[in-house]
């Protein structure tokens, strides 16, 4: 477990050691995530999904294998708990005061090596006049499997409206309804599956008088996966309407920039401050 403090808060908590409970498809996370104003903008464990921890490098469907955690969705079936829930662990990791970097490998559920994971997140622009600091994480896949690697997710696979998979943010159960924002005046669950060059989301907390802001920033062109009604959950997702591939030897990388706010921001303050940050 490896902790960053800032300003006397600690930002973040990395669990380089996850559970072993094999069906949530063990693999490291981001909980507690923190504003400046040290309030948790995460959830560990929750009761309906406990296969969601935080934030989390996750993949809901690789060429059969699950490494998100829980039933794999079956076409006509709906989710079942197969034999099929992989891992991630790492390999080597080394910490800098202002970030970490790390090899990681995915295991399919019967042991073998699919996948090597080179990962680095970097804690930045740390600004407590404007209660703000963010997170960049990268990441680089390599496929080590001699068959080609399909990634993809439930809505590949036969489910509308359920294309997770890559980097995925479960917030805290106060943040259910809460709001979410897109460029262009754009807004709520019907960004489901569209394409946004951001998307924010707007929670309020339980306990303290406040409100937080997160906004999501792709370096790569995705379609997201985004609920408010039924819980709090922002998914970048690299395989919504299709697969891809990734051979042997072969590598794709993604790159996110997260900006964890004190607040309620709204559109032209994310622009503004995306604009000149």
């Amino acid at each position: 477990m490896i902790s960053f403090d800032r300003y006397g808060v600690e930002l973040l908590r990395y669990v380089d050691e996850p559970d072993p409970e094999p069906t949530e498809s063990p693999k490291p996370y981001i909980h507690p995530l923190r504003t400046l104003a040290g309030d948790v903008v995460t959830v560990y464990r929750p009761h309906d999904h406990r296969w969601h921890k935080g934030l989390q490098m996750t993949a809901s469907h690789v060429s059969g294998q699950n490494f998100w955690g829980g039933g794999t969705y079956v076409h006509g079936q709906g989710y079942v708990q197969l034999d099929n829930n992989g891992t991630m662990r790492h390999d080597s990791l080394s910490v800098r005061s202002d970030g970490l970097r790390g090899t990681l490998t995915w295991r399919s559920s019967g042991g073998e090596e699919w996948v090597r994971e080179v990962r680095e997140i970097t804690v930045r622009a740390v600004d407590p006049e404007n209660g703000s600091w963010e997170l960049h994480w990268h990441t680089a896949l390599t496929g080590l499997r001699e068959e080609p690697l399909a990634f993809g997710s439930p809505t590949t696979h036969g489910r509308p409206l359920a294309g997770y998979s890559g980097l995925f943010w479960r917030g805290p159960r106060s943040f259910t309804g809460g709001e979410i924002l897109a460029p262009d005046g754009h807004g709520g669950e019907g960004l489901m599956g569209a394409k946004a060059r951001w998307l924010a989301f707007h929670g309020r907390h339980d306990e303290v008088d406040r409100d937080s802001t997160l906004v999501f920033v792709p370096t790569e062109d995705c379609d997201w996966f985004v609920r408010s009604s039924q819980f709090a959950a922002v998914n970048p997702s690299w395989a919504f309407h299709r697969e891809f591939t990734l051979g042997r030897g072969e590598s794709v990388s993604r790159s996110y920039r997260i900006v964890i706010a004190t607040g309620a921001w709204g559109p032209d303050r994310i622009e503004k401050y995306l604009g000149g940050a």
